[in-house]
């Protein structure tokens, strides 16, 4: 099964209400949003970290979900299951512990080794978008 077909039967076992919009995989968070036609802060912005945890332990990983209309604090991050610092995961590996392309990552983890935390922010924006690989 798909990250994107994990995403829908989650949604679905859950009697979310949504939308699919498929475009491409852009990274540009203003870009997809003027496609979508949502405000920035609806759009849930993920980005895979790898966290440097204390007293030389094995680095972890983060799927950090934050508004569109933000920047992510690399420290707060890793202190948020943790860790020391973090910055953004190599590319093959956040694709392997996603499934999905960088620029359509959903706001969901799948894989036990990818810790998920969202910005609270995200809670009262009434309508989130998320981008999702095809």
């Amino acid at each position: 099964m798909t990250t994107y077909d994990n995403v829908i039967a989650l949604l679905d076992a859950h009697q979310a209400s949504y939308r699919v919009t498929e475009h491409e995989a852009i990274g540009q968070t203003d870009v997809i949003s003027a496609i979508r036609g949502n405000d920035l802060n609806q759009a849930a912005k993920a980005m895979v970290l790898e966290v440097t945890m204390p007293e030389g332990a094995d680095a972890r990983y983060l799927l950090a979900i934050v508004p569109g209309d933000c920047k992510i604090n690399f420290k707060s991050a890793a202190r948020a299951i943790g860790g020391k610092k973090s910055s953004f995961a190599a590319p093959e590996k956040a694709q392997a512990l996603t499934g999905c392309v960088m620029g359509a990552v959903p706001p969901f983890s799948f894989d036990d080794r990818l810790a998920l935390r969202v910005d609270e922010r995200l809670r009262d924006v009434g309508t989130l978008c998320s981008t999702q690989g095809l």
